[in-house]
């Protein structure tokens, strides 16, 4: 069923350490499992996404947004042709490296580790997501890490920074981070999982937004690509209200940006003609939207960036959140002895593996941890 240009199991670049094959499953299959059944990923559940985890029990999570790309993801891989089971797996592994508290968390640990030394190359969580499956899973006896095959590596590096890929490529001649030295594209499965991501928290921070009561309904209207769905829900249904208005509107949003990329892609991959997984990664972006969708979720981008992630209230909670990585930071960092019986290993400790730490830590750990340290409580 996988089009040529899809990355086929069988032939895959492999992995880091050699393994025999698994009887009953491929290699992206066995790598997918391996992804669900680490402890990165179950700590997702207790990550920021938006709201602290806190603040509501239905409030997207780091795991439920993963999950919902994950969704997204093989519904459209199996109507392109894609290797689901590569897209499963990169989708549920890309925020794996996430520290506590978002965004704010990930921003104030690359301030700790520059300020403490410029040389360090800071922090990245899509860098850290890959050194999580890399190195700092320890579930198997013979090496670090999950042992994952190139092409999930590959996808979960979503981002990387030139300084950061020529530090790759010194360990790992040809590997995953010579792509954004060569300036070419990751696999068509991992350039899905990237256009996934957005079509998933761009429609779940709009839920979640209105959920929170941060966002009205009503400011929706002004964001042309809601609107035309909340016009079109009720045009057909005039009584609805409320959530399942809300709901509704959202459902045809997430349907239309499927076919949308659905259609755009099929019209790339015609004009391109791959007739490889590799053929594809020397391509232009095949994975895409039109330009008219483009635009529009570039829109409604912006209203979210405006109307919910600088909230004064989202803002002075996530600002907290900065202040409880600065100060575990701080206090590790003078203290090796309060950080180290909470796991890590004694061998080779510098900054990077106190970044480790911490980037690991879900939001309530953290909090704990601050409080323990510090005598202080920033969140009720």
């Amino acid at each position: 069923m996988l089009k040529p240009f899809a990355c086929h199991p069988e032939q895959s670049r492999g992995r880091r350490h050699r393994e025999p094959p698994a009887p009953t499953r491929s290699d992206f299959q066995r790598d997918r499992d391996r992804i669900v059944h680490s402890t990165a990923f179950r700590r997702l559940v207790y990550k920021t996404q938006v709201f602290l985890n806190h603040e509501g029990d239905l409030f997207r999570t780091r795991l439920t947004h993963s999950l919902e790309v994950a969704q997204l993801g093989r519904s459209i891989a199996r109507s392109l042709g894609l290797n689901e089971d590569l897209v499963e797996g990169i989708a549920l592994a890309h925020d794996l490296g996430h520290t506590p508290f978002g965004h704010a968390g990930q921003d104030a640990l690359n301030e700790c580790l520059l300020n403490a030394d410029p040389t360090s190359g800071g922090f990245e969580h899509n860098l850290q997501s890959l050194r999580v499956v890399d190195r700092l899973e320890e579930r198997y006896p013979a090496f670090d890490g999950l042992n994952l095959c190139f092409e999930m590596r590959e996808g979960i590096l979503k981002h990387c920074s030139a300084a950061n890929a020529r530090r790759l490529v010194a360990r790992e001649p040809g590997g995953v981070g010579q792509r954004f030295l060569n300036r070419t594209q990751p696999s068509l499965e991992a350039q899905l999982c990237n256009l996934a991501d957005e079509i998933a928290y761009n429609a779940h921070d709009v839920d979640d937004g209105v959920r929170s009561g941060l966002i009205q309904l009503e400011q929706l209207e002004d964001v042309p690509l809601f609107k035309r769905f909340l016009t079109e829900a009720l045009a057909e249904h005039p009584r609805l209200g409320g959530r399942r208005l809300l709901f509704e509107s959202i459902r045809r949003m997430l349907s239309e940006q499927v076919y949308d990329v659905l259609r755009s892609t099929e019209e790339a991959l015609a004009t391109a003609a791959p007739g490889s997984a590799d053929e594809a990664r020397a391509a232009p972006p095949l994975l895409c939207f039109s330009a008219s969708m483009a635009e529009e979720s570039t829109s409604l981008k912006r209203f979210l960036r405006t109307n919910l992630y600088r909230h004064p209230q989202v803002v002075e909670t996530t600002d907290r959140g900065k202040v409880v990585i600065r100060e575990l930071f701080d206090a590790y960092r003078g203290a090796p002895e309060e950080w180290l019986r909470g796991g890590a290993r004694a061998e080779g400790v510098g900054l990077r593996e106190l970044a480790d730490y911490i980037a690991g830590m879900t939001d309530r750990f953290a909090l704990r941890e601050h409080e323990r340290l510090t005598g202080r409580r920033l969140f009720d």
